[in-house]
């Protein structure tokens, strides 16, 4: 699968009914990730056009590393598989938010929690777990 470079046209971009996702300099995508069920935002990763192409071919969810310069499949030593439910992409095309259903124990943080999102910023700029 090879995706079509974004329209030029606003209009058709925006609202049109083709995927035309819009990769920065470095060839990536953002992508957030949801838990399906309970809406939970467990993560952000990138992906890469081979990463986002996998993950639609196979209903598993790829991303890029970018510390590693590498593709993975999220759950491959973990047991973590990520399936997807849905793949959604924000107006301008260059984010996409998957919905997906977390394998093994659920957690997503390389830290063992749940979530990555796991401090709360105060005003004063303290962390504190939540």
């Amino acid at each position: 699968m090879s995706f079509p470079p974004p329209s030029s046209d606003k209009q058709t971009l925006e609202e049109g009914a083709v995927f035309t996702p819009k990769f920065d300099a470095n060839g990536l995508i953002v992508c957030v990730t949801q838990e399906a069920a309970t809406g939970e935002i467990l993560m952000l990763a990138y992906m890469n056009e081979l990463a986002l192409e996998k993950t639609l071919e196979t209903g598993v969810v790829h991303y890029w590393s970018r510390s590693r310069n590498a593709l993975w499949r999220k759950g491959d030593t973990s047991g973590q598989v990520q399936k997807l439910v849905d793949m959604r992409v924000d107006c301008d095309q260059d984010a996409v938010l998957v919905r997906v259903n977390a394998g093994g124990d659920g957690k997503a943080c390389h830290t063992g929690r749940k979530s990555c999102f796991y401090r709360a910023v105060s005003p004063e700029g303290r962390l504190s777990e939540v």
